[in-house]
């Protein structure tokens, strides 16, 4: 896109496409995949190739929607929302009928609260596959909005994330000192 243009962001009805942006935060620039009203991908610092193929948020004229969704966004990470209350659609990731089950009951861990990959395990029917639910939180195709850095290890620990190890400690951090009225 030449310096001076600017997108225009289309109506949610007639957006066939995916609409890739990209929006600043503080855990670093999200790529933020939409389809008609649906999230369908988070990229948290995506890398320069994939970069490229999002929009820069500031060179987007807004619309209600991208202004809802980034907003929520953006006052999440800013502590001053519990629930992002977006709606997403895990079909263009091409998730397995398990995988898909486990971001669902991920989805279900409430705000400041963790959960275990072996309890998340157990919750989806099948306690022994808990390193599979490792797998597919490390490779969620929507972190934040489905928030797997709410699951920690079996064991009890840290684990990974697909965000980086940091950038979960810092989000586990945000919930446990937000303070906001319910």
């Amino acid at each position: 896109m030449h310096p001076t243009q600017r997108y225009s962001f289309p109506e949610a009805r007639d957006a066939v496409a995916p609409v890739r942006i990209l929006m600043p935060s503080p855990v670093g620039p999200l790529g933020v995949e939409l389809q008609r009203t649906a999230v369908t991908r988070l990229l948290i610092d995506p890398g320069e190739a994939e970069r490229c193929s999002f929009i820069p948020l500031h060179e987007v004229d807004g619309s209600e929607l991208l202004d809802e969704i980034c907003g929520r966004l953006a006052e999440y990470l800013a502590g001053a929302r519990r629930r992002l209350d977006l709606e997403f659609n895990l079909a263009p990731c091409g998730c397995t009928a398990y995988a898909r089950r486990v971001l669902k009951e991920t989805a279900k861990i409430p705000y400041g609260k963790t959960r275990t990959c072996l309890g998340l395990a157990d919750q989806t029917g099948r306690p022994e596959a808990h390193t599979q639910v490792s797998s597919i939180l490390l490779a969620n195709p929507l972190p934040i909005v489905i928030a797997c850095h709410r699951v920690l290890a079996s064991d009890g620990s840290l684990g990974g994330y697909v965000g980086g190890v940091e950038r979960k400690r810092w989000l586990l951090a945000l919930e446990s000192s937000a303070r906001i009225e319910a």
